[in-house]
C-alpha cells in the first residue's frame, strides 16, 4: 500500500534516454474534441469491464473507471478511461494477450513510472492504464474522480480549463501530451484540495 507521501507526489520521472513510452507505430493522439457529458458513458465503463473481466478473470484484481468520463457532467473526450490493477505490469506476458485476443491494443510502455502500461480499445474507445496493486496513481485517480463528483466548483473549474485547453491546442496544431500540459496547474490546484480534504496533506 503506498504512504501519504507517495499518494501526494506527483511522479513524473524523465524518459530514459533512448528510449520511448510509445511501442513502434504508436504516439500521442491529436483527438482534442471535447463532449458535454454523456450518460451512456457509464454503461460503456461496464461493457469495457466485462471484457476485461472475461479476459483476464482473477488476474484483473481491480477495474476502476477514472477519468472525465467517470465524473457526471463534467465535459470529457469521448475516450473511456479505465485502471486495470494487475499484479505485476511489466510481467505482459501475463495480461497483454488474452486483453489482445478481447480486442484492445498496446500502445504504451513505461516500466519506469510504476510499470504503467496503456491499451486502447476502439468501440467504445477506451483507454485502458494497467498499474501494479502498489501504484500511488490509482489512488490518485480515484480521489481525483471523488472529489469532483462532488465539488461543484471545482468541477465547473475543471470544465472550463478543459474546454479552454483544448481550443487553444488545437488552434496550434498540438496533440494530446501537449492539451494535458496546458490542464496541468489547475489539476494540481484541485488535488491539493482534495488532498488537505483527505487529510493526506496539511493545509
Amino acid at each position: 500500500m503506498p504512504l501519504p507521501h507517495d499518494i501526494v507526489k506527483f511522479h513524473e520521472p524523465p524518459v530514459p534516454e533512448g528510449q520511448s513510452p510509445y511501442v513502434p507505430g504508436a504516439g500521442p493522439s491529436l483527438q482534442l474534441e471535447i463532449a458535454e457529458w454523456n450518460d451512456a458513458w457509464p454503461g460503456q465503463f461496464q461493457l469495457l469491464a466485462q471484457k476485461i473481466e472475461e479476459a483476464l478473470g482473477w488476474r484483473a484484481l481491480v477495474i476502476e473507471h477514472v477519468g472525465s468520463t467517470s465524473v457526471p457532467d463534467l465535459p470529457a473526450k469521448p475516450i473511456i478511461d479505465i485502471d486495470l490493477i494487475v499484479a505485476d505490469p511489466n510481467d505482459e506476458a501475463a495480461y497483454v494477450p488474452a486483453l489482445e485476443r478481447a480486442g484492445f491494443e498496446l500502445r504504451v510502455r513505461e516500466p519506469w513510472w510504476f510499470g504503467h502500461r496503456v491499451l486502447r480499445y476502439s468501440e467504445p474507445a477506451c483507454h485502458l492504464h494497467v498499474f501494479g496493486y502498489d501504484s500511488p496513481e490509482v489512488i490518485k485517480h480515484r480521489i481525483f474522480r471523488d472529489w469532483l463528483r462532488t465539488n461543484t466548483d471545482d468541477r465547473v473549474l475543471y470544465a472550463d480549463t478543459k474546454r479552454e485547453a483544448a481550443a487553444l491546442s488545437r488552434a496550434a496544431g498540438e496533440h494530446s501530451m501537449q492539451y494535458n500540459a496546458r490542464k496541468e496547474i489547475v489539476i494540481k490546484k484541485i488535488y491539493r484540495r482534495a488532498f488537505i480534504a483527505t487529510g493526506l496533506l496539511k493545509d
